[in-house]
């Protein structure tokens, strides 16, 4: 099984991991969402729907948003990991940005992540808690793997980045399987095409996250 990964961003406390997980074919989503929206403690996590999100520095530039918001006391939201959910929509609403990147009842892949704001919360109460709540398979959180999850088309919309240039994508492409998945990749285009155009909307992304931090 793929471990846990744990981050330390700069200009953070040292004790302030982050520690991330990304799951495909998650099985048990409905159940999952049921238990965030009860406000139960064990299952304060920013559950996040994979399929929106573009890249590690996308997720990772709202995480560091929302924990700078904890540590100076500044949440709109109901927590640090429902502020980073909020944090990676590009306008002020939150139930919208909610709506928009938290799980789903339809959520096959997820990006889970928790923030240790305690010292009792471990990579190894983390990891051992989602063993036992996550029916998924657990996978890298790298950009490869994002980007194979990302749906172009819907993160295009989400932001209103129809403007950025355009690679000709449908958003899908088959796995080995016959099913389709997200991808910013299209038929016969170059991985350095699609990369490229992945690295600009990135870029618009990242912008319009932080102007929303100073209006």
């Amino acid at each position: 099984m793929t471990p846990l990964q744990t981050f330390h961003l700069a200009h953070l406390p040292p004790d302030l991991a982050i520690h991330v997980a990304l799951y495909t074919d998650v099985q048990n989503a409905p159940i999952l969402r049921d238990q965030l929206l009860q406000g139960n403690p064990d299952f304060e996590y920013a559950l996040i729907e994979a399929s929106v999100i573009l890249s590690t520095t996308h997720v990772l530039a709202a995480v560091f948003r929302a924990a700078n918001d904890h540590l100076y006391a500044r949440l709109k939201s109901r927590n640090v990991h429902s502020e980073i959910v909020f944090s990676l929509g590009a306008n002020n609403n939150i139930a919208q940005s909610l709506r928009t990147f938290g799980i789903t009842s339809t959520t096959t892949n997820l990006l889970v992540i928790k923030l240790s704001t305690d010292p009792g919360i471990t990579a190894l109460t983390v990891s051992e808690h989602l063993s036992t709540s996550i029916q998924g398979t657990q996978v890298d959180f790298n950009d490869a793997t994002l980007t194979n999850m990302a749906d172009i088309a819907k993160v295009r919309k989400l932001y209103k980045l129809g403007g950025v240039e355009e690679d000709g994508s449908k958003g899908k492409r088959r796995r080995k399987d016959g099913t389709e998945e997200g991808s910013g990749l299209i038929d016969g285009a170059s991985i350095k095409d699609s990369e490229r155009v992945r690295k600009e909307l990135e870029v618009a992304i990242l912008g319009l996250m932080a102007l929303k931090g100073v209006v």
